[in-house]
């Protein structure tokens, strides 16, 4: 199995792209906030038992998409200063032990750009950030920074790149051209 592990700051078109990527690959979409949201239903966000419990979620899904030997899933991910640094290498260690890969890929926007994606009514349907302010006072008490990924990522600007482009670009980067989408 094949994770491509999309991730950057809020706002960026993590969810975008990984549509437009599953569509063009028939990899199945394992969006952040799915995990997040069921999470934070029952615990305060950033509690010890939020923090368990979300990435118990995470590392499950990706260990069952392993066994169940999908051909690839496609994980959005934000950087959050509540992630546990052992993350990635965790993440690694499941998918990696059953022969799976992982490709990261870095989303990045310019900040005039940032702001306005932040304040779309889209990002509403999922709960996410909203608002330019309260991302700005997030900004302000590091909020945004997460595990260490790995230095050879893929690194992509979307701020002029039209998602459809995005996916594209990621498939000729990390070599997915043979991959077969899935007929509906």
């Amino acid at each position: 199995m094949k994770l491509i592990f999309l991730y950057g700051l809020p706002g960026v078109g993590k969810l975008t792209i990984a549509r437009e990527l599953a569509q063009r690959t028939g990899f199945k979409v394992f969006h952040n906030h799915l995990a997040v949201d069921l999470t934070e239903s029952l615990f305060e966000f950033g509690t010890p038992s939020f923090v368990e419990l979300r990435e118990s979620i995470w590392l499950e899904v990706f260990s069952q998409a392993v066994r169940a030997n999908l051909a690839g899933l496609i994980f959005t991910f934000a950087f959050d200063h509540t992630v546990r640094d052992s993350f990635i290498d965790t993440t690694r260690k499941v998918v990696e032990s059953s022969g799976g890969e992982i490709l990261f890929v870095e989303l990045s926007c310019s900040r005039k750009e940032h702001e306005r994606r932040i304040e779309d009514p889209s990002r509403l349907a999922f709960g996410k950030l909203y608002s330019i302010e309260r991302y700005r006072e997030l900004e302000r008490a590091a909020a945004f920074i997460g595990p260490t990924i790995p230095a050879n990522a893929l690194v992509i600007d979307t701020t002029n790149l039209h998602p459809p482009a995005a996916a594209v670009l990621i498939i000729r980067s990390l070599n997915l051209q043979n991959v077969t989408p899935l007929i509906n």
